[in-house]
């Protein structure tokens, strides 16, 4: 039976009186929730009014009913796709936390050791926890001792040591430095304690943190943009309703006078300028445009899983593509988030790549003084067991590294790296010393051939000062020059290097001082290969990339070095104290030469990402632990990493999955080119609006009431932008979008060279369809035998010019196929348009007001469609010449 723990009994009676270790989850939107404030849209706002005078006119027998089923439907889809995407990866991203709510804790129960699921756990327990377990609770250290890392909670890197305390002061319970508390999030990197818990759930400094993040976020760049084309639209629709209306009625009274002394005359006169103001209105809104978002950042929400990136919140894509300014963490992001070996140097200062490079003599000493003396260990990876759960095949050159501090497995992983783990041999051990930190290093002692060595591993400025030799490369030994050493350890330590020194004392009967060096190696947590391309890119991309860390500073600026994040003499590295001191407007000021910020503090992330704010920057930062939560979900768009806490996750707009600098590359060439392709579209889609105003403008005053209907517009924004918004969102993402600066948060959504596209591509339309209702000898060339059959060659060749517009919008090339089988779906769907309308043609019938054409016609509307190309063509031309 175990001294330690609880029994059931009290386990129930702690339970009952300060709650089990659960923490409260954040409560989310419902799906219904998410709907029902996705109608709060300006664009969606403006829609529903439509709808509402629609359904009025269709009780008062003034419009089909069908036209109100279709604008509802246009609202429904263009709300739902996004709704629906969102909360599918929340649900994908609650499954991830329901994971962490699985894990299995050592707890004494009942007089033994047994394994309950972390929320299980009680006021009382006492948890066994040992090198790799994450600490479940806050609690207080009973027995052994642990080194503990707290990045989670505070970000430094360093592990803390924790003893049992001769006395417990109550003062010392959110003292992260106590060296006899650990708190709930925080991982054992060595040792083994039995941990009496002292606060659970909610009560825990991780739990305080979870449940007092607050919504503190402003407007997406593009909901700002596109809330400013909604109150431009609809003033436009409002006004050119209301001047067509009253243009209409003067025209017609003008010409019949006597409707002034006919009531009802001209009450009927009033409603038809209403219904034509309505039409205006209908047709000013880009029905179409609310639901292509959602269908293109739906869309690419699966193809950014893919690589590793998992949208929470589905505004945060494009948001990554217009960030300005990147706060990025540095262990695990930007470094591999693991010590390694990074050279080997022996006391002649010549330099190995491996251990097998040094020679059998050398080599053989290396592998005792840093494998042997190792409290880590090797385990190969099984891969098939018998029915017995023996291993009985091993996958070939597959090992992991377990237990031991974050340096003994440094060592280890080196040496399985230089293929010679084979030689480690620990049963010659005849007496092992642990680190111990008054020493600074570890020892063992061997029996080799009948000679006892002792080997010893750690910190230099312990083991150089008792060194006077040194093995050279044919095994004879040399004396030490301890200048040249210190000159090289001095140039390690300016790159941030870690230095363990290796030494051997052949004479167990000597002095203590007569060691001989074997090796001096330098660890480090180096960068990531790949990252220092992502940088670049990004950095090319005009985003300016600050590292934020809670390293020293000299350990940041090497790194940053290396990373390519400083490059310039002006760059500045500023420390959390060198923030203190300044202002608000001072940091202002200082912004855009900042590279690295060392030392930090949770408050230190947040004042960064709410100065920058004020600068009316977008925002993007990255963070992992409890203490980044706050400022992930003050920025713009947050990365949280998909090893980090689930506070962080919950905080985050995006989940990094593999932690990697390169997925945030990724996620921002996303966003940038969800944004290109959004602005192709409203170039498509305001082309259709911009055209049908203007054509249902002009023709009333010539004596054509309706040229085209309100079901028609529907049709073509509805069933048409459909399809397109699957074409224009299956647009790659190119490399040459990571070459442009980020958008302005101020900066229109629609450019002047847009308007210039949207303007040239509708006067062609309007110009062709004013010519087929009055231009004579084309009304001979279509010879309609009856006005439906006209109108229905009106309403073709207003799509068919629609849909080769789609060519001159894809692109600001002159080439039309530029990058075209890279999207080979656009050819694809503008294919299966051009079949659509066919059989709109011949099955419309009276709900399309459309009749069945011949192949003259056909031939001819396709021809007069295809002229909007050349024509844009021409001004693309004209632009790139001034």
């Amino acid at each position: 039976m175990s001294k330690y723990g609880l029994t059931t009994k009290q386990a129930e009676e702690s339970k009952a009186r300060y709650g089990d270790n659960s923490l409260t989850i954040q409560p989310t939107e419902s799906f219904i929730s998410k709907l029902i404030n996705g109608f709060k849209d300006k664009m969606i706002v403006i829609l529903l009014v439509a709808l509402a005078i629609n359904v009025v006119f269709t009780i008062m027998g003034r419009a089909e009913w069908y036209e109100s089923l279709s604008i509802a439907i246009a609202i429904l889809i263009a709300n739902g796709v996004a709704v629906y995407s969102e909360h599918k990866n929340e649900g994908k991203f609650h499954e991830l936390q329901e994971q962490s709510s699985r894990i299995l804790c050592k707890v004494y129960r009942d007089g033994k050791l047994e394994e309950v699921y972390i929320d299980a756990l009680v006021v009382g327990d006492e948890v066994l926890l040992q090198s790799g377990d994450k600490v479940p609770a806050d609690g207080i250290i009973s027995h052994g001792h642990i080194k503990v890392s707290q990045s989670a909670l505070n970000g430094e890197s360093e592990e803390i040591e924790k003893r049992v305390p001769i006395s417990v002061n109550d003062e010392d319970k959110r003292d992260l430095l106590s060296d006899y508390r650990v708190f709930r999030g925080t991982v054992v990197s060595s040792g083994e304690a039995v941990v009496k818990l002292v606060d659970v759930g909610d009560k825990t400094i991780y739990g305080e943190l979870s449940k007092e993040m607050q919504e503190d976020q402003r407007d997406t760049p593009l909901k700002k943009k596109l809330g400013i084309l909604a109150d431009q639209i609809s003033l436009f629709g409002y006004i050119g309703g209301t001047v067509i209306a009253v243009t209409y009625a003067t025209v017609e009274l003008l010409a019949n006078p006597a409707l002034l002394q006919d009531p009802i005359g001209l009450a009927g006169l009033a409603v038809n300028a209403l219904i034509l103001a309505v039409i205006i209105i209908v047709m000013a809104v880009p029905e179409g445009l609310p639901m292509m978002i959602a269908l293109v950042l739906a869309m690419n929400m699966k193809k950014m899983m893919d690589d590793n990136v998992l949208v929470r919140k589905i505004n945060g894509i494009e948001t990554a593509g217009g960030i300005n300014i990147l706060f990025s963490d540095k262990t695990g992001t930007i470094t591999e988030g693991q010590l390694s070996v990074v050279s080997l140097v022996d006391g002649a200062l010549n330099k190995y790549q491996n251990i097998g490079e040094t020679g059998d003599f050398i080599g053989s000493h290396i592998i005792h003084g840093i494998g042997s003396n190792n409290s880590a260990t090797v385990t190969k990876v099984c891969k098939h067991e018998n029915e017995h759960g023996e291993c009985v095949e091993l996958v070939a050159a597959e090992t992991q590294v377990i237990g031991g501090n974050s340096t003994d497995r440094a060592l280890l992983s080196y040496v399985i790296h230089s293929a010679v783990d084979d030689l480690i041999d620990k049963t010659k051990i005849i007496d092992f010393e642990p680190f111990d930190s008054n020493k600074k290093c570890s020892s063992i002692t061997i029996k080799h051939n009948g000679i006892e060595k002792q080997f010893i591993k750690g910190a230099p400025e312990a083991i150089l000062q008792r060194c006077t030799t040194y093995i050279d490369t044919k095994s004879d030994l040399k004396k030490l020059d301890q200048n040249a050493i210190e000159s090289y350890m001095m140039d390690q330590a300016n790159q941030a290097m870690r230095l363990i020194a290796v030494a051997v004392k052949s004479d167990l009967n000597a002095k203590d001082d007569d060691l001989t060096l074997i090796c001096i190696i330098s660890i480090r947590d180096n960068v990531r290969k790949e990252v220092i391309g992502a940088i670049k890119e990004v950095k090319n991309a005009g985003v300016q990339v600050v590292m934020v860390t809670g390293d020293r500073k000299e350990t940041a600026v090497a790194i940053a070095k290396d990373a390519g994040l400083i490059t310039e003499k002006d760059d500045v590295v500023i420390t959390s104290t060198d923030m203190s001191s300044l202002s608000d407007e001072e940091l202002k000021i200082m912004m855009p030469k900042i590279r690295v910020v060392a030392r930090a503090l949770p408050m230190d992330k947040t004042r960064l990402v709410r100065v920058a704010q004020e600068l009316d920057l977008v925002v993007g930062m990255t963070g992992d632990g409890v203490n980044d939560a706050p400022a992930l979900k003050k920025a713009d768009v947050g990365f949280a990493m998909g090893s980090g806490t689930d506070v962080a996750k919950e905080a985050g707009d995006i989940v990094i999955l593999d932690d990697n600098f390169s997925s945030l590359e990724t996620a921002i060439l996303y966003g940038r080119t969800i944004f290109k392709s959004i602005r192709k579209f409203i170039i498509f889609q305001l082309t259709v609006n911009v055209a049908a105003v203007s054509i249902s403008f002009i023709s009333p005053l010539l004596g054509v009431l309706e040229p085209l209907t309100i079901i028609q517009i529907l049709w073509i924004n509805l069933i048409m932008d459909t399809l397109a918004a699957l074409a224009f969102g299956a647009e790659p993402p190119l490399r040459i979008y990571m070459e442009e600066k980020p958008i302005s948060r101020s900066e229109n959504i629609v450019t002047r060279k847009m308007m210039s596209s949207i303007l040239t591509a509708a006067a062609v339309i309007v110009v062709g369809c004013l010519a087929i209702l009055f231009f004579e000898p084309l009304k001979t060339l279509i010879a309609a035998p009856t006005e439906d059959y006209l109108m229905t060659f009106l309403f073709t060749f207003f799509v068919m010019a629609i849909t080769f517009n789609g060519f001159n919008a894809r692109t600001e090339s002159m080439n039309l196929f530029e990058h075209m089988n890279e999207n080979k779906r656009f050819i694809t769907i503008i294919s299966l348009i051009f079949i659509v309308q066919i059989g709109v043609v011949l099955f419309g019938g009276v709900v399309l007001r459309t009749v069945p054409l011949t192949l003259t016609s056909w031939m001819l509307v396709i021809i007069m469609g295809a002229l909007v190309i050349p024509v844009d063509l021409t001004r693309k031309l004209f632009l790139s010449k001034k």
